[in-house]
């Protein structure tokens, strides 16, 4: 076994967060600690992260897992959470291209050989989505999501909640099916009216109907419809996502494999749900490290329904896009509504390193859209 020799991190456009890490050998790994909007705090995290892994035995992977996170007193929470996923994912990535095998391979080996993804349509502030949904369609997506609303207030009137109505009308007369992501923006009052509103359409999943913190409303939602309550991008690890669970207010679970402790505490999550019959369906509007490490659980989970997949997301616009960083894109090509398990060795995708170092330099950290009420109010995004 060989020493963790060094831990670097580059800042990329649109808004990504790359780790590497070498060994003593000169074995590589990456992983993708993204937090969109709080860039340099994980950055911080990593400096302190990287002090600490520097000598370990790049192989023990879970012993180098349970000290970045027990460490320290303080745990969990987006920043910590999102650095040590950049890291744990960058070690499986090392593992197993040194002994030339997809990661899904260390996990069990997979149940599974093509995994069904949905893209994004709409922007923020969503419009006429229609021609998106269509040009979706014409790659290859059998499914798509969209955001139900622009910002709302917290009692807002009830005719701003048609609009998210007709495009999921609009949309479902395609042919596709259609995720309506509620973003935590739209709060009780106008929830529970939209969630009735919407269950005649059969939408694939209602995303995070409420901020996560407030579970017992969830809860409520959940027993008022019959649609999937899908969340977890802000849920950071197993024990967060144990109250929605035992509450049963969940029915497909999200977690955003930058966000949650990278492979090794998703696939955690990923088992905990399978004994709750709750469905995985990982969240990720991020780069390509992140969906390939999302892949390597998503194959070897029995509970696997969809993979978000960011290919021409809004937040790419004018940047660099999935198929950005990496020397073969043609991984992510969709068919009828799949892609192809990645078979290459570690996460099974190449990494452009000499584009990453370029494209680093200098990068601004990405800063998170807000909305602004009438009256000057802060609202949810």
């Amino acid at each position: 076994m060989a020493k963790i020799k060094t831990v670097e991190y580059f800042r990329l456009p649109p808004r990504w967060l790359f780790v590497k890490i070498v060994d003593e050998d000169g074995n590589a790994g990456w992983g993708e600690a993204s937090l969109e909007g709080h860039t340099q705090a994980v950055e911080g995290c990593l400096d302190a992260y990287r002090s600490r892994v520097i000598g370990m035995e790049a192989d023990d992977i879970e012993h180098i897992w349970q000290l970045l996170y027990r460490f320290g007193f303080y745990r969990g929470g987006p920043v910590l959470m999102s650095a040590l996923s950049g890291i744990d994912i960058a070690l499986w990535d090392l593992k197993a291209r040194k002994l030339n095998v997809p990661i899904y391979q260390l996990l069990g080996g997979k149940v599974r050989d093509t995994i069904k993804v949905y893209a994004w349509i709409g922007g923020d502030r969503p419009g006429d989505v229609e021609i998106q949904a269509k040009a979706r369609k014409a790659q290859g997506f059998t499914a798509v999501k969209m955001n139900a609303t622009e910002d709302l207030g917290w009692m807002d009137s009830p005719s701003a909640l048609a609009s998210c109505v007709e495009r999921v009308k609009a949309v479902k007369a395609l042919g596709l099916d259609a995720g309506v992501d509620f973003h935590g923006r739209v709060h009780k009052p106008m929830a529970k009216q939209l969630a009735r509103l919407l269950e005649p359409h059969q939408p694939m999943f209602l995303e995070e109907p409420l901020l996560s913190e407030n579970m017992e409303g969830i809860k409520e939602i959940s027993r008022l419809t019959t649609a999937p309550i899908a969340l977890g991008e802000r849920l950071h690890s197993r024990w967060d996502f144990k109250r929605f669970l035992e509450a049963g207010a969940v029915d497909i679970a999200q977690p955003d494999i930058s966000h949650c402790g990278g492979i090794s505490e998703m696939r955690r999550i990923a088992t905990m749900c399978e004994a709750y019959d709750v469905a995985l369906a990982p969240h990720c509007p991020l780069g390509p490290i992140a969906l390939a490490a999302n892949i390597q659980v998503d194959a070897v989970s029995a509970n696997f329904a969809i993979q978000e997949m960011s290919l021409g997301i809004h937040y790419n616009a004018g940047s660099q896009d999935l198929s950005s960083y990496t020397t073969n894109p043609e991984v992510w090509d969709v068919k009828d509504g799949y892609i192809g398990l990645l078979k290459g060795p570690g996460l099974g995708i190449e990494i452009d390193e000499d584009m990453v170092r370029r494209l680093s330099v200098d990068a601004e950290a990405w800063v998170s859209p807000g909305f602004v009420g009438p009256g000057g109010e802060v609202r949810e995004w």
